[in-house]
């Protein structure tokens, strides 16, 4: 048996903050943040929401979607840097919230690529026949890390949490290959000190050449061509770099998922969304090669070649 996604489902914040709100708290505009950026709109959570309370509704959407049940978890990865608190994890504050006795936890701290190192570290226990199934949660609220006050970043992120449970596919589906990668020399890029500061230059020329790169890379590891790839999912941190993506693939525009309109960069959990946005929307099906790739603040990176379905 191949190791898949079984489940998936997200969660995302009610409040809407328009970049007509940004307007009206800082010196931008709608049309530099849209074709800078990409985005129009974002979700940012209130007071009373943490991550692990969107990564708790994201989680029990999964779950249904897999159809099992808390005791059937193994283990819960949770990909973030915004836990509720330093410790404990969010992984373990939703493992007792979920009832899921038996699990293992814990969380993955690798920024934006968080969720792409939650999926790859759990296809190892499942490929192992060590855990049968894994929780992977993306779940951010970079609201309460972001400088309200800097009209760079204040503009790019949102919060939410998208969640899969990974487990074994029938064969021929689920994870053909993978890329993780990190270069710590470029630390200094993206970081957060109270909040989180960014060389936007620095980290543009990275993900334009990473992203591009481990897109490739992952075909060549599973033996495919750019014309095997059916649908592109990007982390949705910026239109360009997303489309920097698109064209090294040589993919047309309606094969790559662009939810960063609506939701800004979500960091870890971005990917996720998206791909719950794709399905409900009926541009994956069984058996599509997806591609998805990732990159964030370590700098780090990852990429996946995924075959579709149960």
């Amino acid at each position: 048996m191949n190791t898949g996604i079984i489940g998936i489902g997200r969660s995302l914040p009610d409040r809407i903050v328009t970049n007509a709100d940004l307007e009206k708290m800082m010196d931008t505009s709608d049309e530099w943040i849209r074709t800078r950026t990409g985005i129009e709109e974002r979700r940012i959570a209130d007071d009373e929401t943490d991550t692990s309370h969107m990564a708790y509704e994201a989680a029990v959407k999964a779950m249904e979607n897999a159809d099992i049940k808390a005791e059937d978890i193994d283990l819960i990865l949770v990909a973030t840097v915004t836990p509720d608190q330093p410790f404990p994890s969010v992984a373990c504050v939703l493992q007792e919230r979920l009832g899921a006795k038996k699990a293992a936890a814990m969380d993955v701290s690798a920024a934006c690529a968080g969720f792409m190192y939650g999926m790859i570290t759990a296809k190892q226990f499942i490929d192992t026949n060590t855990y049968k199934y894994v929780l992977v949660v993306g779940v951010e609220k970079l609201s309460k890390v972001t400088d309200w006050n800097d009209r760079n970043t204040a503009v790019l992120f949102g919060d939410g949490a998208g969640a899969v449970v990974m487990g074994p596919v029938s064969e021929g589906r689920g994870i053909l290959s993978f890329e993780l990668g990190a270069d710590g020399t470029g630390a200094k890029h993206l970081y957060q000190d109270q909040y989180i500061i960014m060389n936007g230059r620095e980290v543009y020329k990275f993900a334009v050449r990473q992203m591009g790169e481990s897109c490739i890379n992952v075909l060549n590891k599973a033996g495919l061509s750019k014309e095997d790839v059916d649908y592109l999912i990007p982390h949705q941190a910026n239109i360009r770099i997303m489309e920097a993506s698109r064209q090294r693939l040589e993919l047309p525009d309606e094969k790559m998922s662009k939810t960063i309109r609506k939701y800004g960069n979500t960091s870890a959990s971005s990917i996720p969304i998206a791909m719950v946005e794709e399905l409900e929307a009926g541009k994956i099906k069984d058996d599509d090669l997806i591609v998805m790739v990732g990159f964030g603040g370590g700098l780090t990176w990852g990429a996946v070649a995924l075959r579709w379905g149960r």
